[in-house]
């Protein structure tokens, strides 16, 4: 797309100029987009100056001496709620007389908003659409009062005798006068009559009717401060300020519609945050309601101090609490209560267990108890025996200030260190230049690790105690405490363990000042003490880094504008020369934004700046994590971000990452992994982060920018003789700055084009041999296991108990033989086709010649089975399922002690070998699809050395002394070998025909994806589970065999997938093969195919078992894909390994603003064209990332963690 794509389309263009003025008025509705009627505009301008009207009368009879104020005030404010009430009521009437017609069609709400049909200047449907209404009746009531409050209560403010005791200036007071009367008809307009759309908007969805509230609650406060001047003595600082909200009260309808006052949802969350972290000494929390929980225990903390009447008493509950409130006492509650349940239920608490020893241990909570107590005795020992004097250059609170200063420098350099750019500009000298390999890497960084590893120490050991050792010895706390006393000291003693480098800086500040300053009639030493002071400097450090993040990111988007030639406007020009031009006017938006830490923004991301509204640091309303764009990329994130977090961790607490502040933005880079990470809290040694990941079907503007950051990495990590020749960081105006790698394990994915391997004919070829080898190799193993699983619930369940499947003898019984083979399906003539051979489930015995015979089955009865008797010569047959037997080892039902009955065993094959049972293939399986004329035939490609090979390497699986002879003998049972011939070479005649064609690689293809084309013997194939699966359910297994079934439904599934299962195998051996060489000996392949069962999944992106397998972290990965563009098929391979991460900082305010222009044009403008402008690529300003990283339904992050609570010890 080009750099002059509107802004705004056309349609949104003029649904904008609609709203925008309804924003600014409150409410009224004058821009309709067709011709209405006049009454339409003149009975909303009536409704608009009702307030001014009401509240004109109590004026007057004020001005005429006929009524005090406050009677005026009274007078208009019961008018009003009088008129509020009959509105509303009318409201009502009109919306139950109107009948509502439901359209099968959805409408066009943005058209349907605003057109109706009337017939009358006081109709239902022209009262609805002046009036809509409220949702909820005690709305109804609430809103009718307190418009009658603001009415009187504005009367009263707007008294032109009260405006003129404020300024002595008719003019003045006229202009006020009339503009405050604006502003509190725009306000009692949006509360009663219709509510405006707000460009303040934080909530997608106005659930309780708050936005109605938003401008009544400004009025009303602007007037408290006036009622707080009249009734309270004449203060002239708060007349000063009274006199500039009045000033300020004319211009609220600007700010309203500017939308730089926020709603009162956000209003609230974010004024408890401020307060929390400036006022209390506290971080803003990850979720709401920890923030109002914390806010008031961290209230109440400060109250209770200044009742305390002893001052060591006030200094060790300072103390205390400051150090208990800074923990992450969730975690520790959550971890001592998950102890509880685990003392109560320890069998069924292993997992529990095991997650809350990773979290909070006793170690922790020794190591907690230890420092506690230590500094309880530290800061009552020295403010009770070491005497308090002034700040003087030998007094010990100077001597703890000079160490506080050392520790800071020392720490200071330390963190700048670990990080591979010093401010962000310079190159590190100190920093590893090869980042290609994790074994260097992690050999190099061993130097710098150990000076983590001291930084840690001294921020989390020794500035603590020195800082707490500053504050015991000043001698504000001396004397009897007042307020001021209470709330500086409450949050200096707090800041000291919940931030300890900011404390740090605030304490050496404040004893530069007091070591620079020394005259004691200067305000600062003069009227504040040393609480008031940290706490003034903290604020002060705060704004001022936002006020230096904000001029980048203003810079960064002014010159952007011109430099990026695809970001060039026509329109560039005139907004460069505006901004030169209204330098101070911007400036002044700057300043603003930043005293009120509220994002500066750029509307549609162009260099048109507005103050944005307060809101808290995470940005969004909605709880961390919450909701994300799930889809089949959001697992490889999933997998990786426990590691991601663990190794984020030790570079927060190493000082890699900068200085670790709430609201701070960190955006990782791996292949096509781009990881964005937002700190949420931050506290005494632990942090609070949540983690998104951005899609990774990368569009075009998603790739430009990501080759930039892949661009701004290399810069710093990859280009080492690039970086000697310029140390500087050449992406400074970037919003990214790289800050170091970290190894997590996780998943690298190579991706590659197989042409020259599955298209030539000689791996083709051997791909048949190798088909037949996995073939054997998994139906001996799968065999073996069964029966071993079998065998093994038979002696662990019942323990001596007679169980219900047995064991027969073997050879005790005459079998009846038949003359006629009727082992296989004949696929040559029709007339040799029979439906009782095709699904003959009769066993097989061998003759005196050797070849196989067929013995009819017998039918056993079932406890529970419906018998019918059928007269055939004298027998009598039990018509019941006995499929059940012939699948568990060939057993018969327990008979009950002292009703025994006669015995009729099942039918079995003699093997030569009495311990051929244990492979014994099931009796399904026997029956063969293969025509008789290629039985002799197909034994020549069954690889006998390899299924002696095979059975020789199942002494593995379960050793015993004498299972090699047992193995040796069962190898040379020729009955059990044609079994595994009959039904190997029936599989693999299912997936190629009779014809015994090579291959072709789309034939590999379908197979590797389950599409191997529909044949009679794939239809065999397929039966067989499902044979076995009725068999299993036609059996009422009691509940003492409830593991019987699960262990035999988990081989029941493996057998379904062997369609799957084996093909992908053979072409994962083929393709290796091609690329590691040839296999020389039998060893050599069975450890490749003891490799793909443990180590591999091979498979389908699709498939659910990938994700599990990438949730389970599987080491090895395959996939094998087709690409129709390019007509190639490709492979991918995922490995699972320590590599390294490249982790950059964000500039924070670009973040917000650009957040804050995206909720101000998809809440409010409705823009949600996806080829905006405002989406397009910045390789500068990561435009469309930041969109990304959003949470939804805004931005469309395909993962969100919740909040991950990350030690830094």
């Amino acid at each position: 797309m080009g750099p002059d794509v509107p802004l705004l389309n056309d349609y949104k263009q003029d649904f904008f100029l609609k709203r925008f003025p309804q924003t600014v008025l409150g409410g009224p509705r004058f821009k309709l987009g067709y011709c209405a009627p006049p009454y339409i505009y003149i009975n909303q301008i009536i409704l608009f100056l009702i307030p001014w009207v009401l509240g004109g009368i109590g004026t007057l009879l004020y001005q005429l001496d006929i009524l005090k104020d406050y009677y005026t005030a009274a007078l208009s404010g019961g008018l009003m709620l009088f008129v509020a009430f009959a509105i509303q009521m009318t409201s009502l009437y009109a919306r139950k007389k109107s009948v509502t017609i439901e359209r099968m069609l959805s409408p066009d709400t943005l058209m349907d908003e605003d057109e109706y049909e009337s017939s009358g200047c006081a109709d239902a449907e022209t009262i609805k659409f002046i009036i809509p209404g409220k949702k909820y009746m005690v709305n109804t009531v609430f809103h009718s009062v307190l418009a009658g409050v603001i009415c009187g209560l504005g009367t009263w403010y707007l008294l032109p005798n009260r405006i003129t005791l404020l300024y002595s200036n008719i003019g003045g007071t006229v202009m006020i006068f009339i503009f405050g009367w604006v502003t509190v008809c725009i306000g009692e307009y949006s509360l009663i009559i219709n509510t405006a759309t707000e460009t303040a908007t934080f909530q997608t969805l106005d659930t309780y009717e708050f936005t109605a509230l938003m401008r009544p609650l400004y009025i009303i406060f602007f007037i408290a401060v006036d009622l707080a001047h009249r009734f309270t003595v004449n203060l002239p600082v708060l007349e000063q300020i009274n006199q500039i909200l009045h000033i300020l009260f004319v211009f609220l309808p600007i700010l309203w519609a500017l939308g730089t006052l926020p709603p009162p949802d956000a209003l609230f969350l974010w004024g408890m945050e401020q307060v929390l972290e400036f006022g209390l000494g506290g971080s803003p929390m990850s979720s709401h309601l920890r923030l109002i929980v914390m806010f008031l225990v961290s209230a109440a903390t400060a109250i209770a101090s200044y009742f305390i009447p002893s001052t060591v008493g006030v200094v060790l509950f300072m103390t205390g609490f400051g150090f208990l409130l800074s923990l992450n006492l969730s975690v520790i509650g959550h971890s001592v209560l998950e102890g509880k349940i685990i003392q109560r239920t320890p069998a069924k608490s292993k997992t529990l267990r095991n997650s809350s020893k990773k979290q909070f241990g006793w170690q922790e909570c020794l190591f907690y108890f230890i420092l506690l107590v230590l500094a309880l005795i530290e800061s009552s020992l020295l403010h009770f025996f070491a005497g308090f004097s002034t700040f003087a250059q030998t007094s010990p609170q100077t001597i703890v200030s000079y160490i506080l200063m050392v520790l800071f420098i020392v720490t200071w350099l330390l963190r700048e260190i670990q990080s591979v750019y010093v401010f962000g500009i310079f190159q590190n000298p100190f920093y590893t230049k090869d980042t290609r390999s994790v074994t260097i890497f992690l050999e190099k960084q061993t130097r710098l690790g150990k000076v983590g590893v001291v930084r840690r120490i001294l921020l989390t050991l020794v500035s603590p105690f020195a800082m707490i050792a500053f504050l015991s010895l000043d001698s504000s706390l001396q004397v009897l405490h007042s307020v001021s006393v209470c709330i500086g000291f409450t949050r200096a003693f707090r800041m000291v363990w919940q931030n300890t480098e900011n404390a740090l800086l605030e304490m050496v500040v404040v004893s530069l000042m007091q070591l620079f300053i020394l005259s004691k009639d200067l305000w600062w030493n003069r009227s504040l003490d040393t609480g008031i002071r940290l706490l003034l400097v903290g604020i002060i450090r705060d704004r001022l880094l936002q006020l230096i993040t904000k001029l980048q990111f203003a810079v960064s988007v002014l010159l952007t504008s011109w430099t990026e030639k695809k970001q060039r406007r026509k329109s560039t020009t005139t907004l460069i020369t505006l901004n030169i031009v209204f330098f101070p006017v911007v400036m002044f938006f700057i300043v603003l934004s930043t005293l009120l830490s509220s994002p500066l923004l750029p509307l549609f991301t162009l260099p048109v700046f507005l103050v944005g509204f307060p809101r808290p640091v995470q940005s969004w309303p909605g709880p961390v994590g919450a909701t994300a764009c799930i889809c089949p990329d959001t697992v490889y994130y999933e997998q990786m971000v426990p590691s991601l977090s663990a190794a984020l961790g030790s570079a927060m607490a190493a000082g890699s990452l900068g200085v670790l502040l709430p609201g701070s933005h960190y955006l990782c880079r791996f292949q096509d992994r781009l990881i964005w990470v937002l700190v949420l809290e931050r506290g005494y040694t632990y942090c609070c982060i949540n983690i998104k990941g951005l899609e990774l079907q990368e569009t075009s503007c998603h790739t430009v920018e990501a080759r930039r950051v892949d661009e701004v990495f290399e810069a710093a990590f990859e280009q080492e003789e690039y970086a000697k020749a310029l140390p500087l960081n050449e992406h400074f105006g970037n919003i990214l700055t790289p800050c170091t790698v970290l190894p997590v394990r996780l998943y690298s994915d190579a991706k590659s084009v197989l042409t020259g391997i599955i298209d030539s004919n000689e791996n083709l070829q051997e791909f048949k041999g190798d088909l037949i080898k996995v073939l054997v190799w998994i139906l001996v193993r799968y065999c073996y296991k069964r029966t071993k699983t079998l065998k093994e619930f038979d002696e662990s369940e019942y323990n001596g108990v007679p169980s219900l499947i047995r064991q027969p003898e073997l050879n005790n019984s005459p079998f009846p033989q038949v003359p006629s083979d009727t082992d296989s399906l004949n696929l040559e003539t029709p007339g040799e086709w029979s439906d009782n051979d095709f699904f003959d489930d009769e066993s097989m015995t061998k003759n005196e010649n050797g070849k196989l015979k067929v013995l009819p089955s017998t039918s056993l009865p079932i406890p529970g089975s419906v018998e019918s008797q059928s007269i055939d010569g004298n027998s009598t047959e039990t018509i019941s399922e006995d499929k059940l037997y012939k699948a568990v080892a060939l057993g018969l039902p327990a008979v009950d002690k002292g009703k025994q009955k006669e015995v009729t065993h099942l039918p079995l094959l003699e093997f030569s070998c009495s311990h051929s049972q244990l492979l014994s293939i099931p009796e399904e399986w026997r029956s063969s699809c293969l025509p008789k004329s290629r039985i002799n035939e197909i034994k020549q490609l069954f690889p006998e050395d390899w299924y002696q090979f095979v059975l020789s390497q199942l002494e593995s699986l379960h050793p015993k002394e004498n299972l090699s002879d047992i193995l040796e003998e069962i190898a040379k049972d020729e009955i059990l070998k044609d079994l595994y011939i009959h039904a190997v070479m029936s599989c693999y005649f299912s997936f190629f025909g009779v014809d015994n064609m090579v291959p072709s690689p789309s034939h590999i293809f379908r197979a590797y994806n389950s599409g191997i084309p529909w044949s009679l013997g794939l239809d065999w194939l397929t039966e067989k589970p499902e044979l076995f699966q009725q068999a299993l359910k036609a059996f009422s297994l009691p509940n003492a065999e409830l593991g019987l079934a699960m262990r035999v439904s988990t081989s029941l599934s493996t057998c379904t997938s062997l369609e799957s299962t084996v093909p992908r195998y053979a072409f994962k051996l083929m393709l290796d093969k091609a690329s590691l060489g040839p296999i020389e000996d039998f060893r050599d392949l069975a450890g490749y195919l003891e490799e793909y069962e443990h180590d591999w999944y091979i498979g389908l992106v699709s498939d659910e078992e990938w994700q599990e397998a990438v949730m389970q972290e599987k080491p090895y990965l395959f996939s094998l894909g087709h690409d129709p563009n390019m007509g190639v098929y490709t492979g991918r391979v995922l490995t699972l390994q320590e590599l390294l991460v490249q982790v950059g900082k964000l500039n924070a305010e670009a973040v917000r603003g650009q957040w804050a222009n995206l909720s101000w044009e998809l809440l409010y403008a409705t823009n949600d064209d996806e080829e905006r402008y405002s989406i397009q690529a910045h390789p500068v300003l990561l435009r469309n990332l930041t969109v990304q990283a959003a949470d939804p339904p805004l931005g469309y992050p395909v993962y969100s963690s919740p909040p991950l609570h990350v030690p830094l010890i």
